[in-house]
């Protein structure tokens, strides 16, 4: 470990940090553009093969932006797609953010350091910067935006070059080192460690935005609320965003483990897709097994569902649309078994439903999920950690779905439990809250 990442983790002040130099390389997990086509051919494209640990030459800081120190961050799944070049390879997302100039040009190298998450701290900002400093504690808001694009303004995720950071921007927060736009900066809650914290902000906030925001499905107290994968990181957030709106959570889950676990993180029902027939394809009968869906729903809760949260894509979609009541919504932001959709549409024209496309979160919906995770109304996702060596075997266990919740990564951090600044919240909160999953 170099000594500007030794002095952040030791909590160094400012003046400290500022005197220490920026090392010319750092630790980071990258995929190489060289090994694009490698899974060609192959039924199981191993991420292990193609997530590759090793240094990376440091990049050029621009004026809006600063360099963190990541103590930790987490797996998401566009970290599972990037490592098997699926859909598409990530490698012509960073040759596109090299049309924006100097600074874009940057991303556009044979390497890819990928992560969406990131909690650390700040030991460098841009010229620009005046709302942050050295030394400050952050979490990473993960959606990258243009701030001369006018539709920024509006929503950050409406932007014609609205990206995901660490999936379609390079230096992402899988590392020892990140570089990050301070439009994507929020502070760490201070009661969290930093692998409590870094697992929250794309998961958290893209459930908050489906199901909260005047953007999403606009959730109001007592709607019945369809949560597929309610054990994952998404649904696990979803259940709590429910919980706590006064709505009834109905999780869907592949197995009793992962019941007990979606219970604990605030669904009011669960059922098992073993109990509906639910393998991991799209169903040949979704009607059939759309009919058993839609009558567990209804023995639980004694009506149909108000909201889907739909985020599975090709395996359940059919399903969504059809166990969705009359007037009812659909919300999507992302299809992990696959893109191309078959429903029967008659069920949502003639029933008048709606689909709502969502995808990430603007930084004011970031902040607002950020603000009740700080006040301890939402717990973190997380359940297990791995140290940044062993990241690839992370991504495994979410490429197989074998997870709960979130998959943490320790960057710098050399062990879990450090970064709480604010001892006292977190004792008044309790342990048992704060990480439903991992206690």
């Amino acid at each position: 470990m170099d000594s500007l990442a030794e002095a952040a983790l030791q909590g160094a002040p400012a003046e400290e940090l500022e005197k220490l130099s920026v090392p010319s390389d750092y630790m980071a997990l990258h995929t190489r553009a060289e090994d694009a086509s490698m899974f060609s051919g192959e039924t199981d494209k191993d991420v292990r093969r193609s997530l590759r640990l090793g240094r990376v030459p440091m990049p050029e800081l621009a004026p809006d932006e600063v360099l963190i120190a990541v103590m930790a961050s987490s797996i998401n799944y566009n970290t599972v797609w990037s490592a098997t070049f699926e859909p598409v390879s990530t490698f012509p997302f960073l040759k596109q953010m090299a049309r924006r100039g100097y600074w874009g040009a940057r991303h556009d190298l044979p390497h890819h350091v990928l992560g969406s998450d990131a909690a650390g701290v700040v030991v460098r900002v841009g010229s620009g910067v005046s709302r942050w400093k050295v030394g400050d504690h952050v979490v990473v808001a993960t959606t990258h935006v243009d701030n001369e694009d006018p539709a920024t303004h509006g929503d950050g995720m409406m932007g014609a070059d609205q990206r995901a950071w660490g999936f379609e921007t390079n230096f992402g927060g899988l590392a020892h080192y990140s570089v990050v736009p301070t439009n994507q900066l929020l502070p760490k809650p201070a009661h969290l460690t930093w692998e409590e914290a870094a697992a929250n902000p794309l998961c958290a906030g893209t459930a908050y935005r489906m199901l909260v925001s005047e953007r999403g499905a606009r959730m109001k107290q007592g709607d019945v609320v369809l949560i597929w994968g309610a054990a994952g990181g998404l649904g696990a957030y979803a259940a709590q965003f429910v919980r706590n709106g006064g709505g009834i959570a109905v999780g869907v889950v592949g197995s009793p483990d992962k019941a007990r676990h979606a219970l604990a993180m605030g669904c009011d029902h669960v059922i098992d897709r073993q109990e509906i027939g639910l393998t991991g394809d799209a169903p040949s009968d979704p009607a059939a097994v759309g009919k058993r869906l839609g009558k567990a729903i209804r023995k639980a809760t004694g009506e149909d569902p108000h909201i889907v949260f739909e985020h599975v894509g090709r395996a359940t979609f059919g399903l969504s649309v059809f166990v969705c009541r009359r007037g009812g919504t659909v919300v999507t932001c992302g299809s992990s078994t696959g893109y191309r959709h078959e429903f029967d549409n008659r069920y949502l024209w003639m029933r008048l439903k709606r689909v709502i496309g969502s995808h990430g979160a603007n930084l004011q919906e970031q902040a607002e999920t950020n603000r009740l995770i700080g006040l301890g109304r939402v717990s973190t996702a997380l359940s297990t950690t791995f140290p940044l060596a062993q990241a690839p075997e992370a991504a495994r266990l979410v490429q197989r779905n074998e997870h709960i919740g979130k998959v943490g990564v320790l960057a710098l951090a050399p062990n879990e439990g450090l970064g709480v600044t604010d001892p006292a919240l977190r004792e008044r909160i309790g342990e048992q809250a704060l990480a439903p999953l991992r206690n």
